[in-house]
């Protein structure tokens, strides 16, 4: 069976249909009406989270870093019900959080990563494991932080604070060309010889 360049396109098509759907279906918060869950960091640092979502409720943990990011999971009044780093829940004044995006870079077993003049490019430098950054943009799996006034490029995988399929802060046709290329590669790679070998 011959693979004519309708076709490709027309399996390309449907792919990122599928993959916009997905990535647009979220939950929103009773409250807000933001997205549920959604990543958010610590405005100071001396921040309580609480067993519950009330001042009243013992403290669970005092958070003293600044910038730490959270995922917000769940909303009721002025509160946030939040999971951190190490997968601890608790809840957390929202006057306690803001919306710029922070990460920490992790990963089980290295304790430095590489961070890159642009997604694939060359080495500039090298980052330590549980830093906190800011988190600039990020494509498909690659993301752009600051340290200290420093740029680079870092693999999303690296980071806690980002979704695996998070497109963040970036020009809205870079993704869907980005995912054309990947979808175009996998075509190649995968699905057509798989068809020829039928």
């Amino acid at each position: 069976m011959k693979i004519t360049a309708s076709l490709k396109k027309y399996i390309l098509i449907i792919l990122i249909s599928i993959l916009t759907f997905s990535l647009n279906a979220q939950n929103k918060g009773e409250v807000t009406g933001f997205n549920i869950p959604r990543f958010v960091s610590i405005k100071s640092d001396d921040s309580n989270l609480r067993v519950g979502p009330s001042m009243n409720y013992p403290i669970l943990i005092k958070y003293i870093q600044k910038n730490m990011p959270l995922e917000i999971v769940d909303e009721y009044d002025v509160w946030r019900q939040v999971k951190d780093f190490h997968n601890q829940t608790g809840w957390i004044h929202k006057s306690l959080l803001k919306g710029d995006r922070y990460v920490i870079i992790s990963y089980q077993n290295l304790q430095k990563y590489n961070l890159h003049n642009q997604p694939n490019g060359k080495i500039i430098g090298l980052i330590n494991k549980n830093n906190i950054v800011e988190l600039k943009k990020c494509l498909i799996d690659w993301c752009l932080i600051n340290y200290d006034g420093n740029l680079g490029w870092i693999l999303k995988k690296n980071l806690w604070g980002v979704y695996k399929k998070e497109i963040y802060n970036i020009n809205h046709t870079q993704p869907i060309i980005e995912l054309y290329w990947k979808i175009n590669e996998s075509i190649s790679k995968y699905i057509i010889p798989l068809i020829y070998n039928k």
